[in-house]
């Protein structure tokens, strides 16, 4: 979810990987004429992340904060494939750069609290989180987000709750409907468990797909 929300900030989404990669054979032939420009290889680099060529968007992200050190957007997407590269590091040392230009960046602090909880460092990764919901209280992602990394760390009441919350916001998610009807499952909280899955179907999800959940 986290990873397409990220996307949809890249001029390439929606296309077909043949029409991607002609745009960045152009986007390329381009930057050979002019070399300098920074837009183009902002371009460039957005084409390499949606063809998940993450050593040459690395390269071009780096080409430009060798130029602009405070460039947002390479910072981002910088820390952005940092983390597809498992480089967890880097990635924060980015994500860190931004919210220290940006203390309020949505992205950057929600990238930063993954990459902790990736790097298993939990304390952090609960900081950052909390913190964002402190600054975004009626984000329903961001009460989605914890209860996941709550879930993964096998704490399913909290998970259980904030999920809950998320659902306040974003009434419909099916999504959200779904893992929080998990979370009870791993409670034995049958009956809640139940009424969360009929919930999903009722809009729209077919029983079928759900029918382990409901075993």
């Amino acid at each position: 979810m986290i990873a397409a929300c990220w996307l949809c900030a890249s001029t390439a989404l929606g296309q077909d990987s043949r029409s991607m990669r002609d745009s960045l054979a152009h986007a390329s032939r381009l930057l050979e004429t002019y070399p300098d420009s920074i837009d183009l290889r902002l371009k460039k680099a957005a084409w390499n992340v949606e063809l998940e060529q993450w050593e040459y968007a690395l390269d071009e992200y780096s080409r430009v904060l060798s130029r602009q050190p405070d460039n947002l957007a390479a910072l981002f997407f910088r820390a952005f494939v940092n983390g597809q590269m498992n480089r967890l590091g880097f990635a924060r040392q980015d994500y860190e750069h931004l919210l220290a230009l940006v203390p309020a960046h949505f992205e950057a602090r929600l990238g930063l609290a993954l990459v902790n909880q990736k790097d298993k460092r939990y304390g952090e990764a609960s900081d950052q989180i909390n913190r964002l919901i402190e600054q975004h209280p009626d984000s329903a992602v961001a009460w989605a987000v914890r209860a996941g990394m709550e879930a993964e760390r096998g704490l399913a009441e909290l998970a259980v709750f904030d999920y809950g919350e998320a659902l306040k916001r974003d009434k419909d998610n099916v999504d959200y409907i779904i893992l929080r009807a998990e979370q009870l499952i791993a409670l034995n909280r049958r009956q809640e468990a139940y009424s969360e899955l009929d919930r999903a179907v009722r809009l729209g999800v077919p029983k079928s797909e759900l029918k382990d959940y409901y075993k």
